[in-house]
């Protein structure tokens, strides 16, 4: 296997479409086929996401009345219904070639968390990865997916060691150019901590963290140059009817 680098992409603020066809481009378009790539991102205002098999009308009746419909958006991986309006929200991309990529998705969303976890840790937050489930209740499957993310936590979901509460989630996509990961940190999670966090050598050693699982060394690096024609056209696929109600 190559020697993987770990691009870390500056942080931009973008809407709910925006932000997932930037994720997409990501993994399909970098100009630097063999690096991995981190960004840590915003949101221009209150935005909601989900999982690319959720059925529409399922997520409508999770979202609050206020919720701006334009920033609703459909994602290309899977999971569920995610409130962006208080969390810390990442997508890491590993190209095919290298063996992260290649681990059972299990074993990705375990080792992803365990490096979150860790920077919580720094930070004094009693984060754990969630390593057992618990009896499912009636009509669940253990361990299932939730339809709400951060409405109850799954195996490898980062929990509050003290509380149990989630913490965060994500979700993946692989196909030919490799592995899109896309994960967020639900902030009230964390109790108290969170008024004390600094945030900035939180996501400092998440990244740390990410590039000694890789192998990879971590360089910043400058935002890759899109073709505006395709970034413009798949932002306004991402926020089409067609995508957002294609199930």
């Amino acid at each position: 296997m190559a020697t993987m680098t770990l691009d870390i992409l500056p942080t931009r603020i973008g809407g709910a479409a925006e932000n997932m066809a930037t994720d997409f481009l990501l993994l399909q378009r970098y100009p630097q086929a063999g690096a991995a790539r981190f960004r840590h991102y915003d949101w221009r205002g209150p935005a909601w996401t989900f999982g690319y098999s959720q059925k529409i009308t399922f997520v409508r009746t999770q979202l609050p009345a206020e919720a701006n419909p334009n920033e609703i958006c459909r994602r290309a991986t899977g999971g569920g219904v995610v409130d962006h309006r208080e969390d810390w929200t990442y997508a890491l991309v590993i190209p095919r070639g290298f063996t992260f990529e290649e681990l059972r998705a299990t074993e990705s969303y375990r080792r992803v968390h365990e490096c979150l976890a860790t920077a919580l840790r720094a930070q004094g937050v009693p984060a754990v990865v969630k390593t057992h489930c618990e009896a499912p209740a009636e009509g669940e499957l253990a361990c299932g997916p939730a339809g709400v993310c951060f409405q109850r936590a799954e195996l490898y979901d980062v929990v509050h060691g003290d509380t149990g509460h989630k913490i965060a989630g994500a979700a993946q996509k692989r196909n030919k150019r490799g592995l899109l990961f896309q994960g967020s940190l639900w902030r009230p999670a964390l109790g108290p901590s969170a008024t004390t966090i600094d945030w900035d050598l939180f996501g400092t050693s998440f990244i740390a963290a990410l590039a000694t699982q890789l192998e990879a060394s971590a360089t910043e690096k400058p935002w890759p140059e899109f073709n505006e024609d395709e970034l413009s056209g798949l932002i306004e696929q991402y926020r089409s009817s067609e995508w957002v109600e294609y199930r």
